[in-house]
Order: C-alpha cells, then structure tokens, then sequence
C-alpha cells in the first residue's frame, strides 16, 4: 500500500484529501505544519507528499531541499488557491513534480497520483537492479558501472531544455510538468485534454482534423463521426481553461466538418 503524506494548514482539506486516497486504496499520513511534517517524513517512508505552499512555519516551497536531504527520490505534489508562473517555476526549480489548484478535484488528484506513482516505478525498479549488480561486481572485485544518465535527479533538468515547452500566443505548455500557464497564470487542465491541447499547439495555426487530433493525443485510429464525439468533452475542458467566453472562442476554433485549430 503506497504511503503518501498530506502537509496543510487547513483541517478540512487535509481531511477531505486523506478521505479520498483512503477509498482508493492509498495510506495517507496528515501533519498540519512544517515542523510536524518533517518529523513524520524522518520517521517513516512515504511514496509521495502533498505540500501546502504556504504554512503557518514557513512556505512550503522552501522546505523542498530539506524533503529531498531525506528522501531525494520522493515526489512532491504542490497545493496552492493562487497560482503564477514564477511560482510554478520556482517550484519546479526546487524539485517538486506538479503543482495543483485548490479547491483539489478529487478525479484530477486521483488521476496525478497514479500518474506520478506509475512514473516513479520504472526508475525505482533500474536503481534496485543496478545496486544488485554493483553489489555483485563489488563481490567479485570488478570496478561498478556508473549510473544511466536516466536515472539522475529530475531537478538538474534545465528549463531550457530542448522540447521542454511549447508555446501558442500567451499559452504555454511544461511538457516536463505537464503544466499550462496563460499569461503567466497557472491554468488547471486533465492531463488527457492537456494531450490535446499540446497536439492542437504542435499544428497552430493549422487544422487538425478529428481522427488526426485522436491518434497523436491518444494513440488510436477511430472513425471521423467516433473522433468527433471523443474530442468533443476534451475541447470543452480546453475552451473553459483559456478562453474568456466559450460561447464565443478566439483562439480555439471549429473547422466544420474537418477539426479544429488553435490561434495564439
């Protein structure tokens, strides 16, 4: 059973996020403070931690080089009611791998969780095989082969890196991250609509047709009439997230009968 440790000031959400890991089969530890919060993680493992930007002790982001002097491995999960860029950024910079709004939505939480906890395990699984087999050179007195550069820290990633973002206009998307900022605001999408929206950003201007819009986003061939009703929830999630009226959308656009475009 995954451990995951929940650090925020506020009562009723520690709560409620704890309630929500629970019916999913997760172990969830709560602490209400840094201080309290550190002395859990030194007491225990955990599989990932929920960390409240601001507590009453400190800011969260700050505590994140001390998380990682204890467990350098350990994913951290960001929660905040108000985000910026430069936040996210600086996050991103301390380690953390996401960064989610408040109020949580307990469909994206669940689905981040799973994501970040299936991302972890392959990594994990490399590092136990390469210590077994450092562990037996060692024995038969052969020098150990260095680690895979796979397996370095994911912090010393530049944010320069080549194909780490791209860009639309005012959107911006962290393909590391998988986060979307509009004009500097840290934007909530599902991670699946986040496919999307990378996929109508890789075309703009140009359309992209419904079956096209599919394949690259979800990895599958359909009919255009089956494409047209699977893009259509995700489009929606899209215009909530970055346009002003969706009854009346400037920068994603219907093409009739073909797909869609987006325009910056």
């Amino acid at each position: 059973m995954n451990k995951i440790l929940i650090i925020d000031d506020e009562p009723a959400l520690r709560q409620t996020l704890a309630a929500i890991l629970k019916r999913s089969g997760y172990s969830p530890v709560m602490a209400g403070t840094k201080q309290e919060g550190m002395k859990k993680l030194r007491e225990d493992t955990y599989s990932l931690l929920f960390l409240d930007i601001k507590l009453p002790d400190g800011l969260g982001i700050e505590m994140l080089p001390e998380i990682h002097q204890v467990n350098p491995d350990l994913p951290v999960i960001i929660l905040t009611a108000h985000a910026t860029l430069d936040a996210a950024m600086q996050a991103v910079r301390g380690g953390a791998r996401d960064f989610l709004l408040k109020p949580i939505d307990p469909a994206a939480i669940l689905e981040r969780v799973s994501q970040v906890l299936a991302e972890n395990k392959e990594p994990q699984r490399q590092k136990e095989i390469i210590s077994q087999v450092q562990d037996l050179l060692a024995e038969l007195g052969s020098p150990a082969p260095p680690a895979p550069e796979a397996l370095k820290n994911k912090s010393e990633l530049s944010d320069t890196n080549s194909g780490r973002f791209i860009s639309c206009g005012s959107i911006r998307a962290d393909l590391h991250t998988r986060h979307l900022t509009i004009d500097d605001n840290v934007i909530s999408l599902p991670s699946s609509s986040f496919d999307y929206l990378v996929t109508l950003m890789r075309y703009s201007p140009e359309a992209v047709s419904f079956e096209n819009l599919v394949k690259e986003s979800q990895g599958y061939s359909c009919t255009r009439v089956e494409a047209r009703d699977i893009t259509r929830w995700h489009i929606h999630k899209i215009r909530k997230a970055i346009e002003k009226d969706t009854s009346d959308p400037h920068h994603l656009i219907t093409v009739r009968d073909v797909g869609y475009r987006l325009v910056g």
